[in-house]
């Protein structure tokens, strides 16, 4: 009988590299269980840029590598049921994964890779799209049965329009206050906001010329023709200073304080966050120029000596 040459051995140790089957799980907002077994690592594919956060109790017990969508898993020792938070850096999202390790017995294979993808029936979340169907597209459906062939193909469908629950710069400034002080666990995700680039350095001297406060830019987020920039106002002056957004100067679709006042500089609560809300445009092309602010409200210019 005719031995089998090399090429024919490779073809099948070919084939038994690429015939290792991927756990597929879906993320429907429940938690994952992925099993781990010691000193085997496992790959995990997300398909997205995440960041992992994990209790300070795997410190040392659990290894975590992430690149290119693929987290890398390598449980150095037994770990009870643990949950880990996969963030979406993009847009927030977080998933949540339960692990355990457990010692590998004799002759046991290694666990395959778990693939983790987005359900079908994902429930609407806090500031998410809804699709309105058109009320041609309802009428056919539910007449669908009396309709002729020709009138069917004659009918056109409208296209779906997108809505959103909530108006957007209220979702925009929600979401920034929760990146900026709420832990991490409790963001809530938006689908479709990224986080926006802006200039740190950014003159705003124009933004409040009425009040003595230092403004400096903390970050910017945008969705849907939107951008919400995170601003840090501290009091530079010794008395305590009242926020009022009519006093604001530029051009904002939206305007919100953290607090309603600042203490004097030196206090505790003499900083503050203000979120201003700005569409089409960034905040540096929504504010005056700098030569305006030195024009005085009152009369004259700042500087300028009373008569």
């Amino acid at each position: 009988m005719k031995q089998p040459g090399r090429w024919g051995g490779a073809l099948l140790t070919l084939f038994a590299l690429t015939a290792q089957a991927v756990e597929i799980q879906r993320w429907e907002r429940l938690p994952l269980a992925v099993p781990l077994l010691v000193g085997q690592e496992r790959i995990v594919f997300v398909d997205q840029n995440v960041r992992v956060g994990m209790p300070p109790d795997l410190v040392g017990k659990l290894r975590v590598q992430s690149t290119g969508g693929a987290l890398y898993l390598l449980a150095q020792e037994a770990i009870l049921p643990t949950r880990l938070q996969l963030q979406n850096v993009a847009n927030g999202e977080i998933m949540l994964v339960d692990i355990a390790a457990t010692p590998a017995q004799a002759d046991q294979p290694g666990l395959e890779p778990v693939k983790i993808v987005a359900g079908d029936n994902t429930p609407s979340r806090y500031g998410q799209q809804t699709v309105a169907r058109s009320r041609s597209t309802a009428s056919r459906n539910t007449a669908a049965q009396d309709t002729s062939p020709e009138q069917d193909d004659q009918e056109q469908e409208a296209p779906a329009t997108p809505k959103r629950e909530t108006p957007i710069p209220v979702v925009l400034t929600r979401y920034a206050a929760q990146m900026l002080y709420a832990p991490l666990r409790t963001v809530e995700p938006v689908e479709g906001i990224a986080q926006a680039r802006v200039e740190r350095r950014l003159d705003l001297s124009t933004l409040l010329p009425v009040l003595p406060v230092e403004a400096t830019v903390l970050g910017a987020w945008r969705l849907d023709g939107f951008r919400v920039t995170a601003v840090k106002l501290r009091n530079a002056g010794a008395q305590p200073v009242s926020l009022d957004p009519r006093e604001l100067m530029g051009d904002f679709v939206a305007a919100t304080f953290q607090h309603p006042y600042l203490d004097g500089r030196g206090n505790a609560t003499d900083t503050t966050t203000l979120y201003l809300v700005t569409r089409g445009k960034s905040l540096a092309e929504s504010l005056l120029p700098a030569a305006v602010g030195q024009i005085d409200p009152r009369g004259g210019r700042h500087g300028d000596a009373e008569q």
